[in-house]
């Protein structure tokens, strides 16, 4: 045990060498980037451990850090099952998704989503591309903002800095590296971060289990302190436990339409990429998941009746860890929310200059002037989502709760039936988009996420329906 001025200030050295880590990346991969396939999509250059990592660390920001720690210690064992849904959600993406849309994004030349939604229905019309950008903007805004606010709560609890000045640094350090080198510069710190945070969650999570006595000894004190904790169904009813589960499971259902994440797969260099890609990431998963469990179980012997669970990751390191590995592993907090807010950025930008401004309104740019109108967004919608932060309004927080979902069903189903059907057409991919993120939004306004089940399994399921009967319908 050491004290929290120690802590603060190790913490403060460390994080400033990270900060320097994160510029310099920055600045390296901005001598590779000269033109808006190099900016948006690294010139699909990305390889296995690249793409695997930066892919997987930028879908689970703070919540793989505090959020899945916090919930094991309060559900105890029945929480594993929301690990299922989260390896589900990388296996299909993986399995189904990556190589197909790799190769035909890449035959289409599609730097984002909306463009290879458009190129495969060839939609002259700009409609798909109009609804897409939109969803995707109105989501990932809402997003940028919440993990701003994470930030600055984050540095608060840590150092002590206000708000106002925490979010400013943060969020600046990521509008800087994402402005230099773009997709690249975000896919490389990314991987950092995604190393920084299974390495901290596995460090620490081991310290706690064999500071239980490890085995038998640490399950006999964790009964002690919780009876229930180490059921699998956590003494609920049979029908409020199948709710759950399938809730849970639900989960996975969100990775096949996360922009920031399958665009990753668009970025890959090859075929062998993906193939090893997906080992990777599923034993990153396994490892930050089983490790959140496994942390989140002996904190119930070792920090009983904590307020907020999602502080036991911090109370964790700071009473089992030397200083200076402590702040390493602390660090991890930050490096997740940064890997999730930067990949964000990059895409909101992407669909503001090349989706908005260079295929809708035919604006002809030369490569020097795309990457100057990028950096500057880059840094428009970055200093926006602070000044949004920094208000702390209220529905922000509401609506990212549902951000995840409105993603998943307005994209998951759509991108699925294009890599897999023929008979897909563009009045289907319309309503399917539209039904998706329609569901979601009053799915969660009438408390039915909470009454019933996870908004993101209704609007899935319905936006997979509407697509199929759309498109039958259109083709006779």
């Amino acid at each position: 045990m050491f004290g929290m001025t120690e802590l603060t200030g190790v913490m403060g050295a460390v994080f400033s060498l990270y900060v320097l880590l994160m510029v310099v990346v920055g600045v390296v991969t901005s001598r590779a980037t000269h033109s808006a396939a190099d900016f948006f999509l690294a010139d699909r250059s990305l390889k296995a451990w690249v793409t695997a990592i930066s892919s997987t660390a930028s879908s689970e920001s703070a919540w793989a850090v505090l959020g899945t720690v916090g919930l094991a210690y309060k559900e105890g064992l029945s929480s594993i099952w929301f690990l299922p849904g989260c390896l589900l959600g990388y296996l299909v993406n993986w399995l189904f998704i990556a190589e197909r849309l790799r190769r035909h994004s890449a035959e289409e030349n599609a730097l984002t989503v909306p463009d290879y939604l458009e190129s495969h229905f060839k939609d002259d019309s700009h409609v798909l591309r109009l609804i897409s950008v939109a969803i995707i903007f109105a989501c990932m805004m809402a997003y940028v903002a919440a993990q701003f606010t994470a930030i600055g709560k984050t540095f608060d609890a840590i150092f002590g800095i206000p708000h106002l000045v925490s979010i400013s640094i943060g969020g600046g350090i990521v509008i800087l590296y994402t402005m230099l080198g773009g997709f690249r510069a975000v896919a490389w710190t990314d991987f950092i971060q995604g190393l920084i945070m299974v390495a901290g969650l596995v460090l620490l999570a081991g310290v706690a289990f064999f500071e239980l006595g490890g085995g038998s000894e640490m399950a006999r004190q964790v009964r002690l302190a919780d009876p229930g904790a180490l059921t699998w169904m956590g003494g609920k009813a049979p029908a409020v436990f199948f709710g759950s589960v399938v809730g849970l499971l639900g989960i996975g259902l969100g990775y096949p339409g996360q922009p920031h994440v399958i665009t990753r797969y668009m970025a890959a260099k090859n075929t062998a990429t993906i193939e090893r890609g997906l080992w990777i990431a599923m034993g990153w998963g396994i490892l930050i998941y089983s490790s959140s469990i496994l942390l989140g179980l002996c904190g119930k012997a070792l920090f009983p009746g904590l307020e907020d669970p999602e502080h036991l990751f911090p109370k964790a390191a700071e009473a089992l860890l030397s200083p200076v590995v402590a702040a390493v592993v602390l660090t991890g907090v930050l490096a997740a929310i940064m890997s999730t807010v930067s990949a964000q950025i990059i895409v909101a930008t992407s669909a503001v200059v090349h989706d908005i401004y260079t295929r809708m309104l035919k604006r002809d740019l030369s490569p020097r002037q795309v990457l100057g109108i990028s950096r500057a967004t880059v840094l428009a919608l970055g200093v926006g989502a602070m000044l949004i932060a920094l208000t702390e309004t209220r529905v922000i927080f509401w609506f990212v709760l549902f951000a995840w979902s409105g993603l998943g069903a307005s994209f998951g189903p759509l991108i699925l039936f294009t890599l897999y059907s023929r008979r897909v057409t563009r009045e289907g991919a319309i309503a399917g988009m539209l039904t998706g993120f329609t569901v979601t939004v009053v799915w969660k306004i009438s408390g039915l996420s909470d009454a019933l089940i996870y908004e993101l399994v209704p609007a899935f399921i319905l936006s997979s329906i509407a697509i199929w009967l759309c498109s039958r319908r259109a083709t006779g």
